[in-house]
């Protein structure tokens, strides 16, 4: 890459907010400065929690900015969604030392979208440099590995076109096809499978709950502190990690305004429930949810139907609902393909995760076949 230059940051504040967005855009919001900030000066990313920012800018041979990623040294493979614990010890197990490593990613967000954030001015062959530089960085960093993980699918395809190891994932999307009600969602499904979500919505609003939609500003601290309780019952229950910390989700809200969306339920206007969703250009992402007591059906009604009631009346395009879940299918989120890409130094390793890849990339397309099978919605016949 001569005359192009690239350079590390060791948080977001030092590349500015109006150089990282220009690259960035508006249409996915954790990508945006407000976001990974909030996530760095909350302290939820740091050295402390293994997520070292190592932001990488590349500028062009004029001096221009014309691309950054948001990457992390990583010492271990906690808060990522894309597992490769086990090639971590099988590397270990051969004599080698996979970590530290470096993850181009969103912290704690298996969220699909762009990770090679490319300025709308940049010279045309700026993201093939890209993807040779983040090579390159492995070798200059004494790196194991490189890991672009729930990357868009343009952008796997061109780090596989410069050697790099694709790999596929699935995850559950809801699809807006022109409803402009949630009935008109349900006239979509199978008259089976409309009577079970008919069922659900009715007993889910018949425990006497009421429920609210607050954005950005509207969201008060105790509004806050209630939902990080939340947050904290759901991963207490799941033997999980609170990765992120009381603070980040006021800081985001701060930041992002009305693209914070939560979705709360209230008895006896105490909060039991919310869900936090953000908002995209066209797509609204579910991110974290949480409740206290036994409410049936709650987490279907917040975080599934009231964000397919939310998309429809925003004319949103899709509802993306965070990672796992097959009951998700019968809700009306089909299976959707997610991407990344895996760079290793070691040529044998390579080679040996490049096979494992090779398979794995047809199990999972197999099973995304199947799994279409489960469709709610009526088929041709029907």
């Amino acid at each position: 890459m001569p005359d192009w230059s690239i350079k590390l940051h060791d948080g977001i504040h030092s590349l500015g907010q109006t150089a990282w967005d220009a690259c960035a855009g508006a249409d996915n919001p954790f990508v945006s400065f407000a976001f990974l900030s909030a996530l760095e000066d909350s302290g939820s990313v740091s050295r402390r929690t293994g997520w070292l920012p190592q932001h990488v800018a590349l500028h062009s041979p004029d001096g221009q900015l014309a691309a950054v990623c948001p990457a992390y040294l990583k010492g271990h493979s906690w808060g990522e969604y894309v597992f490769d614990q086990g090639w971590a010890r099988a590397f270990e197990a051969a004599g080698g030392s996979y970590y530290p490593k470096l993850q181009i990613a969103v912290p704690f967000t298996p969220a699909p979208g762009p990770r090679l954030l490319l300025h709308p001015e940049a010279p045309p062959e700026t993201a093939s440099v890209l993807a040779e530089a983040l090579r390159q960085l492995c070798g200059d960093l004494q790196l194991s590995s490189a890991h672009v993980t729930f990357c868009t699918e343009e952008d796997s395809a061109l780090l596989a076109q410069r050697g790099w190891l694709p790999r596929l994932g699935v995850q559950y999307h809801w699809h807006n096809q022109g409803y402009q009600t949630f009935d008109d969602f349900l006239a979509a499904l199978s008259s089976r499978k409309r009577k079970v979500l008919k069922r659900e919505r009715r007993d889910a609003n018949a425990a006497g709950l009421t429920f609210e939609t607050l954005r950005g500003p509207d969201i008060t601290r105790a509004d806050w502190d209630a939902f990080y309780r939340f947050y904290e019952n759901t991963i207490d229950r799941k033997w999980g990690s609170a990765y992120l910390t009381p603070s980040f989700f006021p800081l985001l809200s701060d930041r992002l305004g009305d693209k914070v969306v939560l979705m709360v339920a209230r008895k006896e206007d105490q909060p039991v429930a919310a869900a936090l969703n953000l908002l995209g250009t066209d797509t609204l992402y579910g991110r974290n949810w949480g409740c206290v007591g036994d409410w049936p059906f709650l987490h279907f009604e917040l975080c599934y139907y009231r964000a397919i009631d939310f998309a429809i009346s925003h004319g949103l395009k899709r509802v993306e609902a965070g990672a796992q879940g097959e009951h998700k299918i019968q809700r009306g989120y089909i299976p959707s393909l997610t991407h990344s890409a895996h760079w290793l130094q070691n040529r044998s390793f390579y080679a040996s995760v490049a096979s494992f890849l090779e398979q794995e990339r047809a199990a999972m397309q197999a099973e995304v076949t199947a799994l279409s099978e489960l469709s709610p919605y009526k088929q041709d016949t029907e």
